[in-house]
């Protein structure tokens, strides 16, 4: 097997020459994020999250932390730092290549396979028995429906960007705002200074 280094190396640059678009700041390959849209047939359809990526020294021999930019309601994402279980990527991830637990054992599980295969069937499958969303994982089990409506209510609210990537969207510098309204600069009138 060759060198974790050169393993991150591989990794992210499949990950870069795949669909997704990776933004590296300041061209480091151990902190970046991937614009992830939500699984088809799924409350989150539609939905497009910016994803932090944070490669720890002893990757791929220890598992990457990864976490949403932008909010999320779901029973294994902590609401205010986005942060993924970490308990969820320990069980699936295997620093082997070609090797994916819970998975067909020929399946590569890189960091490509995790914005494949993790993240839709995290999104898919939440388990509301190992929260770290306990308001989310106590709604899902109470009641479905409520549930699935709050779901697609921050999908709306966090995750539509009117056509904008998320990428876009954040270096625009454009915040949610929470009442509905919408301001811009469009609105300005070519030509007149603002006194």
């Amino acid at each position: 097997m060759s060198s974790p280094s050169k393993r991150r190396e591989m990794d992210v640059m499949k990950l870069m020459m795949s669909d997704y678009i990776v933004d590296t700041p300041n061209d480091r390959l151990n902190e970046f994020s991937v614009e992830f849209h939500g699984p088809k047939e799924s409350v989150y359809e539609g939905g497009l999250w910016k994803v932090r990526v944070e490669l720890p020294d002893a990757y791929p021999y220890k598992s990457p932390s990864i976490g949403f930019v932008n909010k999320i309601f779901h029973p294994n994402v902590d609401e205010l730092s986005g942060s993924v279980c970490l308990d969820v990527i320990n069980q699936a991830w295997s620093p082997m290549f070609g090797n994916c637990v819970n998975h067909n054992s020929s399946l590569p599980f890189d960091l490509l396979n995790i914005f494949e295969v993790f993240l839709p069937q995290l999104l898919l499958y939440p388990n509301p028995s190992d929260p770290l969303n306990g308001d989310a994982a106590s709604l899902m089990m109470k009641d479905k429906k409520q549930y699935e409506e709050k779901v697609k209510e921050y999908c709306e609210r966090y995750a539509k960007n009117n056509g904008k990537s998320a990428a876009e969207e954040d270096e625009s510098g454009e915040e949610d705002i929470s009442d509905g309204q919408y301001t811009s600069s469009d609105d300005e009138i070519p030509g007149h200074a603002d006194l």
